[in-house]
């Protein structure tokens, strides 16, 4: 009884701990995505490519396609070639044409791939043009993930 009883003391003073250390998602608007480069927070483009050469890309954008244009991903593979981009434990924006395919990936970041805060760009790169944001053509940025093999 008296092993119980430390035991459901131990967890329960655990617990909080547990909730207070875990990752957090923040949907971010323009301004927040604006300052957040600013800062050098990295920002990762999931869009396929054919959607990077159509609108352009955030300036400084990495790119790495997470769902294809069938809308199948590979969770372990993707996360493999983003490390070398954006660390484990560092801050990460991520970005798609409207903010609703970084939905899952923020959280797949946040709650399995060990990076603490991820910040998703709600209304994506669409938001983004339609307020005035800039972007600059792909073709480059294309060029380099493919030499790397990480886009």
């Amino acid at each position: 009884m008296r092993a119980a009883m430390r035991q459901f003391l131990l967890l329960s003073c655990l617990a909080p701990c547990a909730l207070l250390a875990r990752a957090e998602v923040i949907d971010i608007d323009n301004a927040e995505l604006a300052q957040l480069i600013r800062n050098g927070v990295t920002v990762i483009d999931i869009r396929t490519q054919p959607e990077w050469e159509e609108t352009g890309i955030v300036s400084g954008s990495r790119l790495l396609t997470y769902f294809d244009e069938r809308g199948r991903a590979d969770p372990a593979v993707w996360l493999e070639k983003l490390k070398p981009l954006a660390r484990p434990g560092d801050p990460v924006v991520v970005i798609c044409r409207s903010g609703n395919r970084t939905k899952p990936v923020s959280q797949l970041l946040s709650q399995q791939a060990g990076y603490p805060t991820v910040y998703n760009v709600k209304k994506g790169i669409k938001g983004w043009i339609g307020s005035g944001g800039a972007v600059v053509p792909a073709t480059q940025s294309i060029a380099a993930c493919r030499a790397d093999k990480t886009c």
